[in-house]
């Protein structure tokens, strides 16, 4: 069983920056971001494959939103840049064992089996 600690969350203005992180405590094969806002369903928001270290971004976030990784902390970092209202949500973070998915797995909620208890993420003036 993998146990999955994010934090990072919090009050921010429109244009600002946050950082997120998510600490696994087991082996795993990806790990993911994605996020629910009021009235939303949950969202695939980016990825990274633990193999290879590529990345996976959802269109409304490329070029603002940066994710990466820390090998030895088995941890992965959101870097949200030019925070916007239409941002704001709950952030979960996802992680699965299974080694090497493709695209279309790793974009997917299907794909993970372990999932975070989720970090708020308020962007408002």
């Amino acid at each position: 069983q993998v146990q999955l600690v994010e934090s990072g969350g919090g009050l921010t203005l429109p244009g600002s920056s946050l950082r997120l992180s998510c600490t696994a405590s087991g082996r795993i094969g990806s790990m993911g971001w994605f996020r629910q806002g009021p009235g939303k369903e949950r969202e695939f928001v980016a990825a990274i494959r633990w193999s290879d270290g590529n990345t996976f971004y959802t269109d409304s976030t490329k070029g603002r939103f940066t994710i990466s990784r820390d090998k030895a902390k088995n941890t992965v970092y959101l870097y949200m840049n030019s925070l916007k209202p239409e941002d704001t949500a709950v952030y979960y973070c996802a992680a699965d064992g299974r080694r090497g998915p493709i695209a279309s797995t790793i974009k997917s909620r299907q794909g993970y089996e372990y999932w975070g208890q989720g970090t708020q993420v308020t962007v408002s003036s």
